[in-house]
């Protein structure tokens, strides 16, 4: 088997462990929370099946605030929650000029070089010179742990 092809299949069984634990997950969260805000949206945000394989651990859930986010400068990821017990991760390189985003808050995560705003949901341009989204990062939280993928 090639390298490429070796590759594949990693990921691909990456893909259906990750996905097979985020659908258990939900399941979890939707017996157990209050409510939903009917968006049927996906997470960034991964629980693996099995037990917690997974990359280093950036932060606890509790480190990053309700509508806004932190930027993890050494691993250049930004997390947000953007709602409640929601979770996302986005490269902390500006997409316009590669400068490092430095505050998250109000729903917003901010560029200093040109001041390009991205959506702290979905890391969607929202204003400034940036015309591209973040590029979404890969996380699991598994209890009140944030570990990058």
């Amino acid at each position: 088997m090639s390298a490429t092809q070796e590759h594949r299949r990693l990921l691909g069984r990456r893909t259906v462990v990750a996905a097979v634990g985020a659908a258990g997950a939900a399941a979890a969260l939707t017996a157990c929370g209050g409510g939903s805000d009917g968006s049927g949206g996906s997470d960034t945000v991964e629980q693996p099946a099995g037990g917690g394989k997974g990359g280093e651990v950036i932060a606890a859930t509790s480190d990053i605030p309700e509508g806004g986010g932190v930027v993890f400068a050494a691993q250049k990821v930004v997390v947000t929650q953007p709602q409640p017990g929601e979770f996302k991760a986005f490269s902390s390189t500006c997409t316009h000029q590669g400068c490092a985003v430095k505050d998250v808050s109000g729903g917003t995560i901010t560029c200093p070089c040109h001041n390009s705003t991205f959506d702290a949901a979905t890391g969607s341009p929202t204003g400034g010179p940036a015309t591209r989204p973040l590029p979404a990062r890969e996380i699991t939280v598994e209890g009140d742990s944030i570990r990058l993928a």
